[in-house]
């Protein structure tokens, strides 16, 4: 099922969803994927080339037994945030709220994003039944709940001050992915909400953080710092460091064993 109309938000382009159906589909859990590329580039149907080359992470989910929700949100370029977490979080409450027609299991939702959409990933993990209308937003079907059951993220940033200050990022910058973001000029207090490792709570669920060591976008210590959070919070997080990679896991030894370990998690979490 391709172009699915998600949300008509007035001012703005129609959000769509590609969804992707195993052959037995009954009670089918989902696997939300959530696209990278700085919040400002990138569409639903983008996949890190160093993914596909390892024969992609789709194919694997769809022959366990997922379902898997190409999810389209707005770029910074387009809507500030937190509009891009209302967009996701859209997403999951239009595939909740025809689960039955669907085929799938509404108990049994999962996200998993990459860079800047591991942020997002984060985010909606760490924001399940949280309540807070700034953050749910109210693009598409509302009433319906938007809790994941468990996240995985690969590379993403979790502390945006830091991560703006690694890019060597000028916050008074009015062209920076982080203005784009966050408008101009950006605030110490503005990267501090909308960084997922000060949203940290005990209601969160299972966790995977996967990073290469050899990041140069992203620092691995970012996985590490929401890891220990979560943690200390009571809440299982897997943390898996990828000797030798880079942003994309370009440079690891086996990007497969990444995309099976990611499934793995997903089934453990999802009992499959």
């Amino acid at each position: 099922m391709t172009n699915i109309a998600v949300a008509k938000v007035p001012g703005y382009r129609e959000l769509h969803m590609d969804l992707h159906l195993p052959r037995q589909r009954k009670s089918a859990p989902v696997v939300f994927w959530v696209h990278g590329g700085g919040w400002y580039a990138g569409s639903r149907t983008t996949v890190p080339d160093s993914i596909l080359d390892a024969g992609g992470v789709h194919r694997i989910l769809l022959s366990r037994g997922f379902a898997v929700a190409d999810v389209d949100y707005r770029l910074s370029r387009e809507a500030p945030w937190p509009t891009q977490l209302h967009d996701v979080k859209a997403a999951i409450r239009w595939v909740r709220a025809f689960a039955s027609d669907l085929g799938v299991d509404p108990d049994r939702f999962a996200v998993l994003g990459y860079s800047a959409g591991a942020h997002l990933a984060a985010f909606t993990g760490l924001t399940s039944g949280s309540g807070s209308t700034d953050l749910e937003g109210s693009v598409g079907v509302t009433g319906v709940s938007s809790a994941v059951q468990a996240a995985a993220t690969w590379y993403g940033p979790t502390d945006l001050l830091p991560a703006a200050r690694g890019l060597g990022i000028d916050l008074a910058d009015p062209d920076s992915s982080f203005a784009w973001l966050l408008g101009c000029p950006v605030t110490e207090d503005a990267l501090s909400a909308a960084s997922p490792i000060n949203h940290v709570n005990a209601a969160a669920p299972p966790f995977l953080c996967v990073h290469g060591t050899a990041d140069q976008h992203v620092s691995a210590a970012h996985s590490e710092w929401l890891a220990e959070r979560l943690r200390a919070h009571g809440v299982r997080c897997d943390l898996h460091l990828v000797p030798g990679a880079d942003h994309d896991f370009v440079g690891a030894p086996d990007v497969k064993a990444v995309i099976d370990l990611t499934v793995e998690f997903l089934c453990e979490a999802h009992h499959r």
